[in-house]
């Protein structure tokens, strides 16, 4: 597909992005000896939330200059924010450092992202250019749902399981050449929808 087309270009940063995130859907299909197939499974479960550092002085400012006009009682409403997005914040922590999580295929778990690069932010270049890297695609996956896995009938000990899942503007591929190289006994396929494509 021709990057003209789409309103994709290379950003400053290096990375090729659209200038609007288009969220498309995909199956991921992992297949192998049942163990191998489970053990993937109980690490991919995740929480789904990044746990990047978050500077709540910086987040106050910016949620109180749209609102400066407003006069005194926008001070108010950006301290109700700030505690907000605090509180919000907290609980990514919290769940970022518990096994498991309502997430069945979370890339932070699977590919996990470095300290060092948590401590920059989500939207530092350095951070940006790490997930293009080594994901393939700028932020976590939504919407992702494992199906029935399925048994195969010719060989003995083996299972193929799928999900489903949204991933933003790229399919997530790096992150899947990772995972082939890291679980080398299983198979890795990934099929991008492209026709049903649309806002997550």
């Amino acid at each position: 597909m021709d990057n003209s087309e789409t309103g994709a270009g290379t950003n400053a940063d290096g990375i090729l992005a659209p200038a609007h995130t288009d969220w498309l859907r995909h199956v991921l299909t992992v297949a192998g000896p049942i163990a191998d197939v489970a053990e993937f499974e109980c690490r991919a479960r995740g929480p789904s939330a990044v746990p990047w550092h978050l500077d709540l002085d910086h987040e106050e400012l910016r949620l109180l200059a749209p609102m400066a006009a407003a006069g005194p009682a926008a001070r108010g409403l950006a301290l109700a924010l700030r505690a907000q997005v605090e509180a919000d914040h907290q609980r990514v922590l919290a769940a970022a450092d518990q096994p498991g999580g309502g997430c069945p295929l979370d890339l932070h778990r699977l590919v996990p992202i470095p300290v060092r690069i948590l401590q920059l932010g989500d939207d530092a270049p350095a951070s940006r250019l790490w997930l293009w890297t080594h994901w393939g695609t700028l932020r976590p996956l939504r919407h992702v749902r494992r199906l029935d896995p399925v048994a195969d009938r010719w060989r003995k000990r083996t299972v193929r399981v799928e999900w489903e899942f949204w991933s933003a503007d790229w399919t997530p591929w790096r992150a899947i050449v990772q995972l082939r190289q890291d679980w080398p006994n299983l198979r890795f396929d990934v099929r991008p929808d492209y026709g049903d494509a649309s806002d997550g």
